[in-house]
């Protein structure tokens, strides 16, 4: 692993794909938390699969592969055992609003202590271009090869309905803004969603347009009702930026209290010895 996280994993996106921003967005973003105190060893990860699911060959931070749709579900599994830790996943459109729609919504009803970047790219890349959750209605693909007839599912205007505390969207073309953003959702305590604009450069090659619409929101929305209007404002610019930030009761808190199963657990001989008492005969 190189001193910017790099390992040597070969890179097989596509010249000039977005999850290049992503990446180096990521690793910007990690420095900035080492910064801010927060330890290299704490920032775990998991993807799933896909394009976006490569990123986790890519960075030298410790993890698990998750399978598709599930990394959300993974990295809540990671939280629980340790609480100590900043858990990050990262999913792609289909990924997260597909396969993996009802572990995000479950994640952010419960206000679970995660961060899910999603590589929004609208459309199923690694599969070679099928349309996905968020393609625009008449988007052409293998699947739709005359054009999508379904219209795009707004995600953050239903994971802000879900009860999610923290909602951004980011672009791969504006790293530093992409950085910035990713810190704020991983220091949030509680459930956060970063929706990133990610062109695929073969299939659905947006560049020109996101850098022509999309807009930076100086600060998240005084309200829920402005941040609900926020996030379905699709007009002549595209705002991008922290939509929603706010602090609630996080899962792991209610659930514990100040319990932590990692520095509270008992000794080994002593569990068995708890596992004989239960089995012994009445």
């Amino acid at each position: 692993m190189g001193k910017d996280l790099s390992t040597d994993a070969e890179i097989t996106w596509c010249p000039g794909c977005g999850n290049f921003g992503i990446l180096n967005a990521l690793k910007k973003t990690v420095k900035k938390l080492e910064d801010k105190g927060v330890k290299q060893n704490h920032i775990i990860i998991s993807s799933g699969i896909g394009c976006h699911g490569k990123i986790f060959d890519y960075v030298g931070l410790s993890g698990l592969y998750s399978i598709h749709g599930r990394s959300m579900a993974t990295v809540q599994g990671m939280k629980l055992g340790n609480p100590d830790l900043k858990v990050v996943a990262f999913a792609g459109d289909g990924d997260a609003y597909g396969e993996g729609i009802a572990h995000m919504i479950f994640a952010a009803k419960r206000n679970a202590d995660i961060t899910v970047i999603v590589h929004d790219n609208g459309t199923y890349a690694l599969t070679t271009g099928q349309f996905s959750p968020t393609s625009k209605k008449g988007f052409k693909g293998p699947s739709m090869p005359e054009g999508n007839v379904e219209n795009p599912l707004n995600p953050l205007s239903l994971l802000l309905e879900a009860g999610a505390s923290f909602v951004a969207r980011g672009y791969a073309g504006k790293i530093d803004h992409l950085s910035d953003t990713l810190v704020e959702a991983v220091l949030h305590e509680g459930f956060s969603v970063v929706d990133v604009l990610q062109p695929s450069v073969v299939f659905n090659n947006t560049y020109k347009l996101y850098n022509e619409i999309t807009a930076i929101v100086s600060k998240p929305a005084n309200s829920f009702e402005d941040a609900a209007k926020l996030v379905k404002k699709m007009d002549k610019k595209l705002p991008i930026g922290v939509f929603y930030k706010v602090k609630k009761p996080v899962f792991h808190k209610e659930l514990y209290g100040d319990w932590n199963p990692l520095r509270n657990k008992i000794h080994r001989k002593e569990r068995l010895n708890q596992v004989k008492h239960l089995l012994r005969p009445k």
